[in-house]
Parts: structure tokens; C-alpha cells; sequence
């Protein structure tokens, strides 16, 4: 159970380090100009991961027919994501051209930004959920939605911290793709030797 709880929390810090880049942002703009207010910056994230969870069951599922060894190289969608974030923050620092994550207003697009944010999720949920089991994947799911919650919280501290938003979004470029490098690496390696 603490391995399933660790492996949980590991797996949503590392498919979700952009969303506190971008709930900073939306917890900025609660402070600025009250839109979009709290509840519905929290009620947003939870949807989005929600459904992004409830796609990322669906496809597990479907690979039920699927040899582990095979759903394995599923890892290599996190890799390529990671290892084509890297180029992009390579070619954003040297043109000066940074990309700054859109503020939506409502519980609805916010839960759409997060579900627009989350290819990098369902890569990566998919194969854990296929792999764990439904005991476990009730933890991981609950996990999860704790963590959310922390991540509201971290966001709203955040947003109200100038010097920490700047360190966030100057290594958010290279931090992020070298997570998804890292956790693809790791599904493909542990499909290998199972």
C-alpha cells in the first residue's frame, strides 16, 4: 500500500508539474481581476484530472488484451513528449520566443486547459492503470485527489509570491520535458524486465 501510494503521488508530481505553472497563473489573475474566482480554479483542476483519470481507465482497459511487454513501449509517448519539450524550450530560449500558459475563466475552461494540458497524463496513466490492478488503482485514484487539492493550495502560495513565480516559469521550460523523459524511460525499462 505505500509503495502504490508512493508510486501515485511520483506519477501525478510528474505529469502535473505544468498545471502548477498554469494554476499559479489562474490564481494571479483570481488576484488581479477576480476572474476566474477560486472555487472555480479548484472545481476546474478536478474535473479536468477527472476526466483525464476516467479516459486514462477506458484505454487500460482496452489494452486488457494487450501483453504487459507491449503496453510497456506506451512509455515512449512520455519520452518523445519529454524529449520534444526539450527541443522547444531549447528553440523558446534561444529565440526569445516563450510561450506564457493562457488564463481561462470558468470551471469549464479550466477543466478544458487541463484536459488540453493532459496528453501527457493519459501516456502515462494508461499503462499504470493496465498494470496495477483495481485495488491499487482505487488508491492511486484517491491519491490523486488529494493531490489536487495540494496542488490548489501550492498554486494559490504561489500566485502570491512574484520571486517563486519567476524561478517557476524559468525552469518550468527544461523541468517538465525532462520529468516525461525520465517517467518514460522508467515504463519502458520496468516493461523490459518484468
Amino acid at each position: 500500500m505505500i509503495q502504490t501510494i508512493g508510486t501515485a503521488a511520483a506519477v501525478f508530481a510528474g505529469t502535473n508539474v505544468d498545471d502548477i505553472i498554469i494554476l499559479t497563473v489562474l490564481f494571479l489573475a483570481c488576484r488581479a481581476g477576480g476572474v476566474p474566482r477560486p472555487w472555480q480554479i479548484v472545481t476546474g483542476q478536478y474535473a479536468g484530472i477527472a476526466a483525464l483519470v476516467a479516459v486514462s481507465a477506458a484505454a487500460a482497459l482496452g489494452l486488457a488484451v494487450i501483453p504487459d511487454r507491449w503496453v510497456g513501449l506506451l512509455g515512449l509517448v512520455p519520452f518523445g513528449l519529454g524529449v520534444w519539450g526539450l527541443v522547444k524550450a531549447r528553440r523558446a530560449g534561444r529565440d526569445g520566443d516563450g510561450e506564457a500558459p493562457r488564463v481561462a475563466s470558468g470551471v469549464l475552461s479550466i477543466a478544458g486547459v487541463t484536459i488540453a494540458n493532459g496528453a501527457d497524463n493519459i501516456s502515462v496513466y494508461t499503462p499504470l492503470f493496465r498494470t496495477i490492478g483495481p485495488a491499487s488503482s482505487a488508491v492511486t485514484v484517491a491519491v490523486f485527489a488529494v493531490l489536487v487539492a495540494v496542488w490548489c493550495v501550492a498554486a494559490s502560495w504561489l500566485g502570491s509570491h512574484k520571486k517563486v513565480i519567476a524561478l517557476v516559469e524559468r525552469t518550468g521550460a527544461w523541468l517538465v520535458p525532462v520529468v516525461f523523459v525520465v517517467i518514460g524511460a522508467v515504463i519502458v525499462a520496468e516493461s523490459m524486465f518484468r
